[in-house]
């Protein structure tokens, strides 16, 4: 098959990039290579992909701009023909969006209506998209389920990734587009990203520095290894979304629809406390942390918990990355990269 895959410099998209590769499929990236975090780290995910294609003997083309440039998007489905589009590209970050706002609009807002339009335009065979656990905001119930409602975002990221799911649902009625969003959970491993808290502890825990706790560590998430992440991104992109025939508008769920439409969540089900998860990184590094107790951030939720049962019946979704066994391939590609 012929993909794109938007925000391939990033974390999931550079890793679904390269998986889809591997297979054997031709993938067309677009990114534009943000300075929101390190660039250095993106271009060299960037050579990677490089390498792997001309390892693998299929076609890759990179094509370095912003999604939110409706000409740039237009001309990439106007020389290409996709049987699916991934689009992970977006401006992440929970507490970022507290202090920069218009990023979000642009990217994750402006950016996903061209996605849309262009999808639409080309009869796409089917739309994946990156939606976030942060949806569920305030929603204490545990786990969280894609059938529950999540119109209670805490923070303007979550609530643009709300939008997201609500647009889709539009287009997925008005013009039979299939879409197919995960939410996805707290995602690590190597290649991830600077300003999330495993890299960002273990940077700090080499250099003999403290680390931040927030809440004293007793807050919980679903940590997801990527290699898991990716194995769901791919599967569910084979599975092109269909109307669900059971939905019925007397009691809407709101994970499917009349329309070719669906929502998942993808994480690990099984969640650890924040102090458990550091235990793990002390015990790889061989590092005792130094810890910065600190109050919860604004904008955070205190406990995060996929209910994956939909995922699973729909594609075999079976996470099996334990918490130690991700932290110690994180560590190993940490301590190769930056050769610490």
């Amino acid at each position: 098959m012929k993909c794109l895959v938007t925000g391939n410099a990033g974390f999931i998209g550079f890793h679904v990039a390269k998986r889809l590769m591997e297979r054997g499929d031709s993938v067309v990236g677009i990114d534009n290579v943000n300075d929101y975090y390190d660039t250095a780290l993106k271009e060299a995910r960037l050579q990677l992909l490089e390498q792997t294609a001309r390892d693998q003997g299929v076609e890759y083309e990179f094509l370095r701009g912003n999604i939110a440039d409706k000409g740039l998007v237009e001309q990439c489905f106007a020389g290409h023909r996709f049987d699916r589009v991934i689009h992970l590209a977006a401006q992440a970050g929970v507490r970022h969006s507290i202090e920069h706002p218009d990023a979000y609009v642009e990217s994750n807002l402006v950016g996903f209506t061209n996605m849309l339009e262009a999808c639409r335009h080309a009869d796409t065979p089917h739309l994946v998209y990156a939606s976030t656990s942060s949806v569920y905001g305030a929603n204490s119930k545990m786990p969280f389920s894609e059938n529950d409602g999540a119109d209670h975002p805490l923070q303007f990221y979550a609530a643009t990734k709300r939008a997201n799911e609500l647009m889709a649902h539009s287009y997925s009625h008005l013009f039979r587009l299939p879409t197919t969003g995960l939410r996805f959970f707290t995602v690590y491993g190597p290649w991830g990203r600077p300003d999330m808290a495993l890299f960002k502890f273990t940077r700090l825990m080499l250099a003999g520095e403290p680390i931040p706790v927030f809440n004293r560590g007793h807050h919980s998430r679903d940590f997801t290894f990527i290699d898991d992440i990716v194995e769901g991104v791919v599967k569910a992109s084979d599975d092109i979304a269909r109307p669900d025939p059971d939905w019925s508008g007397e009691q809407p769920l709101p994970a499917t629809g009349s329309a070719p439409f669906r929502i998942f969540n993808i994480g690990n089900g099984k969640p650890a406390l924040l102090s458990e998860y550091i235990e793990e990184l002390e015990k790889a590094l061989g590092v005792e942390a130094k810890k910065d107790y600190l109050p919860m951030q604004q904008g955070d939720i205190l406990d995060t918990h996929a209910d994956t049962r939909r995922l699973e019946n729909a594609i075999h979704y079976k996470p099996d990355t334990g918490i130690r066994a991700g932290i110690e391939q994180f560590v190993a590609w940490y301590r190769d990269y930056y050769r610490v």
